[in-house]
């Protein structure tokens, strides 16, 4: 490692926050009263008191938190052994939210003094969730990530679904959700302080061990190192820090990821080295976001959230380094998805065949209404299949082209957790639709859908441009895509923070909704379904080899640039295609593909198509589901998603079909 190169990087971000906060300081004290104001503020002098309650706080937090981010994201893709790990991985930061809104729905007045608690708590139940659905399989790495997967989706959903129908007093929890650094007094900085530096003895104790337990499980088990216990006691490290800190201030996930990656990518190769370099930079980062914030906010009168601010400015810092990547500089993930020798499962794809049949047939024949369930038949039948049968096969067209684009992105970067947000197009769809809600009322659905598309378009050509230095390389494709995506998802989770009203119909859409699908939309969507599907099929053989590494791919001459590049297009259409329609559906394209492959969907074109039938069918069921559940109200398609497929997947990994 060059230090040098490391030590920069801290310089650059920590330097100039510290030059701002001077500058601060001295607008409010000369210099030789910081010390006065720092240990023995004068109350009855206003500038001292915000100096000491206000400013000092702030900064002493802004460090703390992203030096613990930072270090949580060290030990997350150590013990993962995945870039993408991040410290709300298993789900802290969903289960800190839910908790938030129920806090906020059923007692409103606790919620100020409650929430960093209540936060807390959520956060807590969330992970020891996980964890104990891990614990079935001795706490494995790619169940561990399953299951975090699984706990932060259904967390998800249930928070998505009371905010939608109690929107109007979730605006605290929206700011929270972006990120806060304001402080009152040092309460939250003496927390955080101790805290990080007992949990950075911990895991410099664990380094050693942690490093061999990196090997293989069976190469670490042969070792004599009880791995189980080894990967629980750092995970409890790591989540004990992430939970903390989301309680402290709300949601700053970008730092945990990008920290340790661009401490890597500053040289920081060994465990022991990236436990100093990673929060350092985490430190930095929100640091350097936080005065800046502050600096425009004095200036403006306009205030960004640090969650916000700190995606925008350490996602172009992450662009920036990442042509210093080089192939396998960042690589822990297990291959996800290698071709092994299995019979064709003909008895499960009649079931999944069988299963979207039925949830099709439902969604057209079986509905809810004041006298109970009824069968549509003939002319009632023909009389509601122009409303009923576009939503339906669109949003089963669009489960389809999600999981089949999952499906593709897991195996082609061989990382269990792509999937087709990473892209970076889901959140420039959403770019898109809220650019234009605000400059246009009540935009009509052609004009919705273009606004979408041209956002898509530019985050799709974006993560093209980053990733071309990397020839598309499967952690640098990924590390673009989040950096990119996690810079439009902040500017719509600030837009959202704002309570405009122009905006209501974009939580909908942001749930996936169905509501103001056309036939149109309905015969766009499913064509390109019948057009893409086949075409990732016919990719087949690409998709069983890539998961075996550049040098094997290369090796039996496969064209590795030409063929990453043509398979991001083939999954950004399809991921493009199906946000345009219903927006995001964040479950069916992760799980989706695993779940194929639990059934024994083990080829690339078996995992393809088994994904593309189990994203059907779940979307044609949540659809249904969403206009019967709560009649005469409807929940979104997309919502529903997760705690039906969630379930069903959940109960695939407790029994280990694999």
């Amino acid at each position: 490692m060059r230090p040098g190169l490391a030590l920069l990087a801290c310089l650059t971000l920590l330097m100039p926050g510290l030059a701002l906060l001077a500058c601060q300081l001295g607008g409010w004290l000369p210099p030789a009263a910081w010390g006065a104001a720092l240990l023995h503020p004068d109350p009855r002098d206003v500038s001292q008191v915000i100096v000491h309650h206000l400013l000092l706080p702030r900064a002493v937090v802004a460090l703390m938190a992203g030096a613990a981010l930072g270090l949580a994201g060290v030990a997350m893709q150590q013990i993962l052994r995945n870039p993408l790990a991040e410290p709300t991985t298993l789900g802290s930061a969903a289960g800190a939210h839910l908790a938030l809104v129920l806090l906020g729905v059923f007692a409103p007045s606790l919620a100020e003094v409650w929430r960093p608690g209540v936060a807390f708590l959520g956060a807590g139940l969330a992970t020891a969730m996980a964890v104990s659905i891990a614990a079935r399989d001795g706490f494995s790495r790619i169940t561990l990530i399953l299951a975090g997967m699984l706990v932060s989706l259904f967390c998800g959903a249930l928070a998505g679904t009371l905010t939608l129908f109690h929107d109007k007093v979730m605006q605290g929890v929206f700011l929270w959700g972006a990120g806060a650094l304001d402080q009152t007094g040092w309460d939250r900085a003496w927390m955080l302080v101790p805290l990080f530096l007992i949990c950075l003895a911990a895991l410099a104790a664990l380094a050693r061990p942690l490093t061999l337990a990196g090997l293989q499980d069976d190469g670490a088990r042969a070792l004599g190192l009880p791995v189980s216990a080894l990967r629980l006691a750092a995970l409890a490290v790591a989540v004990l820090l992430a939970s903390a800190t989301v309680a402290a201030i709300g949601i700053v996930g970008f730092v945990g990821l990008a920290a340790p990656a661009l401490a890597r990518l500053c040289g920081a190769r060994r465990l022991g080295q990236q436990l100093v370099w990673a929060p350092l930079i985490g430190a930095g980062l929100l640091f350097l976001t936080d005065q800046l914030v502050q600096v425009l906010a004095g200036l403006t009168g306009f205030s960004l959230p640090a969650g916000v601010a700190t995606a925008l400015l350490g996602g172009p810092l992450l662009i920036a380094l990442l042509p210093r990547l080089r192939a396998g500089a960042l690589d822990m993930e297990e291959a996800a998805g290698a071709s092994r020798a299995a019979a064709f499962p003909g008895g499960v794809f009649v079931g999944l065949a069988l299963f979207s049949g039925v949830a099709l047939a439902c969604a057209l024949l079986l509905s809810d209404g004041p006298d109970g369930f009824t069968l549509a038949w003939g002319d009632d039948l023909a009389a509601l299949l122009p409303w009923r049968a576009p939503r339906t096969l669109a949003a089963c067209a669009a489960g389809a082209l999600m999981a089949a684009a999952g499906a593709i992105l897991q195996r082609m970067t061989g990382n269990p957790m792509a999937s087709p947000e990473v892209l970076g197009i889901a959140s420039g769809a959403g770019i898109g639709v809220v650019a234009l809600a605000m400059v246009r009322v009540a935009p009509d659905r052609l004009t919705q859908t273009a606004a979408a598309g041209v956002g898509a378009l530019l985050a799709f050509l974006a993560v093209l441009a980053v990733a071309r230095r990397s020839a598309y390389h499967g952690t640098g494709l990924l590390l673009a895509g989040i950096a990119i995506g996690t810079m439009f998802s902040a500017i719509t989770t600030f837009v959202m923070t704002t309570a405009d009203p122009r905006l209501q119909a974009l939580l909908a859409w942001l749930a996936g909704s169905t509501y103001r699908v056309t036939a149109g939309d309905a015969v766009v969507v499913g064509l390109l379904a019948i057009f893409c599907i086949p075409a990732a099929l016919l990719a087949g053989r690409w998709l069983d080899i890539l998961p075996l590494g550049a040098e094997a791919a290369g090796a039996l001459g496969l064209p590795l640039r030409r063929s990453r590049l043509l398979l991001l297009a083939l999954s950004s259409l399809m991921v493009g295609a199906a946000t345009l329609v219903v927006g995001p559906l964040s479950f069916v394209g992760l799980l989706g593909p695993h779940a194929a492959r639990s059934l024994g969907c083990r080829g690339a074109r078996l995992h393809i198509l088994g994904a593309a039938l189990l994203g059907a069918g779940i979307m044609g069921a949540a659809d249904w589901l969403g206009r019967v559940i709560l009649f005469p109200w409807q929940v979104p398609a997309g919502l529903l998603a997760a705690p039906l497929g969630g379930a069903y997947f959940l109960w695939l990994l407790t029994r280990r079909v694999r």
